[in-house]
């Protein structure tokens, strides 16, 4: 059942939509809705060599959008290149653009506005593990070279080349002497 069009869970304070025809919601509301929500673990990956927006909210659980070059549109638009049906979003809510290899969120002057992490912003700068909320969506941003295990992966591969090249130094030596 989908809590957003049914007006007795919207709560009191929400008036009935937007320009857009967008539900409206409090601030308090949407925290309430968020904190509310599913929590993922942070090791999640990006699949391929591609950045995702990955769905924390209950009616997105288990959605990856993969991020390409260029801008994206995202809303509740049918021709939005990242459609989200919730009515807390707006038509047009936002834009995702990669920047000189940065992926930039705008907001296109949405109803419910557009918060990283819990902050509404105009536009943010992107990072791994970043949670990014149109209206009462939430979806958090997944790098594959950002995220904990790429540091990880990185140390042991260092690790693994500097240990063979003591052994083959070791071997060198003991062979020279």
């Amino acid at each position: 059942m989908n809590n957003h069009a049914d007006p007795s869970r919207r709560g009191a304070h929400a008036r009935t939509s937007g320009p857009q025809g967008t539900q409206l919601f409090s601030a308090e509301e949407l925290r309430r809705h968020t904190a509310s929500g599913p929590h993922y673990d942070a090791l999640d990956r990006a699949s391929a060599n591609r950045p995702v927006l990955q769905g924390a909210s209950d009616s997105m659980e288990g959605k990856r959008f993969s991020l390409r070059a260029g801008r994206q549109t995202i809303g509740r638009h049918e021709e939005s290149d990242i459609v989200i049906d919730d009515l807390s979003v707006s038509s047009s809510h936002a834009w995702i653009m990669n920047q000189n290899g940065h992926y930039v969120i705008m907001n296109t002057l949405s109803t419910n506005g557009t918060f990283v992490n819990d902050q509404r912003v105009h536009d943010a700068v992107l990072k791994h593990g970043d949670r990014i909320r149109f209206g009462q969506v939430e979806f958090v941003f997944r790098t594959r070279e950002n995220g904990p295990l790429g540091g990880l992966r990185t140390l042991r591969i260092v690790a693994g080349v500097l240990v063979v090249a003591g052994l083959a130094a070791l071997a060198w030596w003991l062979y020279a002497h």
